[in-house]
């Protein structure tokens, strides 16, 4: 049996997490010395996410015995969500081009080519690693991979139905998710303290991205007041509420679609993922937001809502670290070492046609999280570079949902050619 955390009870392990906040905001709001050379170096979002994923790994708390981050992802980012696109400009959006769907589907590509390619580079030194017949062979539960790397859980749930991978060995998949998936997050938060940079390396053209912010602040600033007790209530109202709507909606749509299309309830079939109530509530309680964005709601902006979406985001942010243990990493080096060449391929792909296209490195790390991050923390990594782009991560995620499963079972085929090969 592993051994249990230090810290169990979830009263004290919030805690801890907001204390680790609070010192990454207080260090990085100094203005000299220290700590303002450092904060150059590492953004103090990749901070609060790291600072959590050092306790879970040296064993002082553990997302294994929290419900923090359920907590966080079903009721806080579907919160976040709602007041940040308060202030959405949709045709704004519009403007930013092709650009972010061509990174997204770039994305897509990089995973399909990434698992097959990888299988052949890692088969050269270590054969066994990639070998294994029937429920056993490594391309079937490599394709439960692609499934999350792609679409999300549900897409994943549906490749292990279809390719039927030993559910005894499914863990050792789940793990190399984990560390693969969320060592790509951490690299791509660290590029974001060097966007500037990245930009002038890819030549790319953010006017349009500056714009969007630009208007947003022109706006904030033009409707900016000293918020209220009531401002507050209101904000939280508006919010909370839309959660609940979102939960009812996702609950009774999968109810519904379950319960009268047989289709739904087949998880071999690509519509399985359309069941998912994640992906219903966080499109739902984002079409709130759009909603709201036309009415009076769009006001309290001026009363800080984007700050308050911003603050359940880095709580998201601090639970997502919880679930990464470093020490991981040297646990099945075989595997691993698959998942990060799969990903650097990814990565590479990705980098080159952001060269190519001169995209900005926002669309090239918010496409690239709408896949392998999915709903969950696409927006996060949008909202890192400016609020008003969390719904771009939004929009992205929905799509990868929509295209998971396709793509991943082309994946899975094309890595059990390359098993075979």
């Amino acid at each position: 049996m592993e051994k249990a955390p230090l810290f169990t009870n979830d009263a004290i392990v919030f805690g801890i997490l907001m204390l680790l906040l609070g010192a990454v905001f207080y260090t990085s709001s100094q203005k000299s010395g220290f700590w303002k050379k450092f904060y150059k170096i590492v953004p103090a979002l990749l901070m609060c996410y790291l600072l959590p994923a050092i306790l879970n790994s040296i064993g002082i708390i553990s997302s294994e015995t929290s419900d923090l981050y359920f907590v966080a992802s079903r009721y806080l980012l579907p919160a976040s969500l709602v007041l940040m696109t308060l202030s959405i400009d949709l045709k704004a959006i519009y403007n930013l081009g092709p650009k972010a769907l061509i990174m997204f589907f770039t994305g897509t590509i990089g995973i399909v080519v990434g698992g097959p390619l990888a299988i052949l580079i890692i088969s050269f030194f270590s054969p066994e690693t990639v070998g294994g017949i029937g429920p056993d062979a490594t391309w079937r539960g490599l394709a439960t991979l692609a499934g999350s790397w792609i679409g999300g859980g549900a897409n994943q749930a549906a490749m292990l139905e279809v390719f039927k991978f030993n559910p005894e060995k499914y863990g050792g998949m789940v793990f190399v998710d984990i560390v693969v998936a969320n060592l790509w997050m951490a690299i791509i938060l660290l590029g974001i303290g060097r966007t500037k940079q990245i930009d002038k390396f890819f030549k790319a053209d953010s006017s349009a991205i500056n714009a969007l912010k630009e208007k947003v602040a022109h706006y904030t600033e033009s409707i900016t007041r000293n918020p209220s007790l009531a401002d507050f209530m209101m904000m939280l109202a508006l919010a909370f509420g839309a959660v609940g709507i979102a939960h009812f909606g996702a609950d009774g749509i999968s109810n519904f679609l379950t319960s009268n299309f047989e289709v739904f309830n087949d998880k071999s079939s690509a519509l399985s993922s359309f069941t998912s109530t994640f992906f219903w509530m966080i499109s739902i309680s984002t079409l709130i937001g759009i909603l709201l964005s036309f009415t009076k709601a769009k006001e309290f902006e001026g009363a800080g809502a984007s700050k308050i979406g911003s603050v359940f985001i880095y709580i998201l942010v601090a639970t997502i670290g919880m679930k990464m243990d470093l020490t991981m990493i040297f646990d099945n080096p075989g595997l691993i070492a698959i998942g990060l060449v799969w990903m650097a391929i990814h990565a590479g792909l990705l980098i080159f046609v952001a060269k190519l296209i001169k995209a900005p490195y926002f669309f090239l790390a918010v496409g690239s999280q709408a896949n392998v991050g999915g709903a969950a923390s696409a927006p996060v990594v949008a909202a890192a570079f400016h609020p008003s782009l969390a719904t771009v991560g939004v929009l992205l995620a929905v799509l990868g949902y929509v295209v998971g499963t396709w793509a991943a079972y082309l994946c899975a085929i094309l890595m059990q050619i390359a098993a075979g090969s």
